[in-house]
């Protein structure tokens, strides 16, 4: 696996993540809602996004699989001369990023350690193009992350959001910027990021901003996209 870490805290643009929900999809109670999502991810695959993390727990192992096969597929974009592929990034199954070739794993906290991730990445993907996230919620977890090989980290939540109401109260950006100062990695705010509040985050020292509904609800997510970059720049 090679190193992505300083590569990544080098960049000069922020990283943004679309963290994929199918039900909460406004079209997901009509018809298949995994169809729904590919169809939403290749939309925001082509607003431009960096990563797309396949967050959908309950599926079964195959049904994974598929999925993160289609996404990939719907993550190649076109451009001038070419294409570009937005990174696919798989939550927790480790064992499903690999098969299918994925851009890499999101570990959650209390999930398989980063070492031991590290290692099985490094027996089966040796040299491949593989990140290793994990997500955190408080400086020590993300120093252990990033002491244990990590790539880069999701802290949050910074703001409100039903999505993580399960993690307590908001952290805010004194505990983001606490945490950005703490590692080397790139850090990734999640949790109730808008619009309004992005530019708080980059300028707490994020590195990026993950979300669900900033993205999956935005009417024009190339707009959103754009109006992030500009924001953040």
């Amino acid at each position: 696996m090679r190193a992505h870490s300083s590569s990544l805290a080098s960049r000069d643009s922020p990283i943004l993540c679309y963290v994929t929900n199918r039900r909460s999809l406004p079209a997901a109670t009509r018809g298949d809602p995994l169809a729904s999502l590919v169809r939403k991810i290749e939309v925001i695959a082509s607003a431009g996004v960096d990563w797309i993390q396949i967050r959908e727990k309950d599926l079964a192992a195959g049904e994974l699989a598929t999925l993160t096969r289609e996404a990939l597929q719907a993550g190649r974009t076109q451009v001038k001369g070419g294409f570009a592929a937005t990174r696919i990034l798989v939550n927790d199954r480790l064992d499903v990023a690999l098969t299918e070739g994925a851009g890499g794993v999101h570990l959650g906290e209390n999930g398989l350690p980063v070492a031991e991730a590290k290692r099985l990445v490094e027996k089966h993907a040796p040299g491949e193009d593989f990140l290793l996230g994990v997500s955190c919620h408080s400086v020590e977890a993300a120093r252990s992350a990033a002491g244990n090989g990590a790539s880069y980290v999701f802290f949050g939540p910074i703001f409100a959001t039903p999505s993580k109401a399960a993690f307590g109260a908001p952290q805010g950006l004194g505990a983001l910027s606490e945490v950005c100062r703490g590692v080397t990695i790139p850090v990734l705010a999640i949790g109730g990021i808008t619009l309004e509040n992005a530019a708080a985050c980059w300028a707490a020292g994020a590195r990026g901003i993950a979300a669900i509904r900033l993205f999956q609800e935005a009417s024009s997510p190339s707009a959103a996209t754009a109006a992030l970059r500009e924001l953040m720049r």
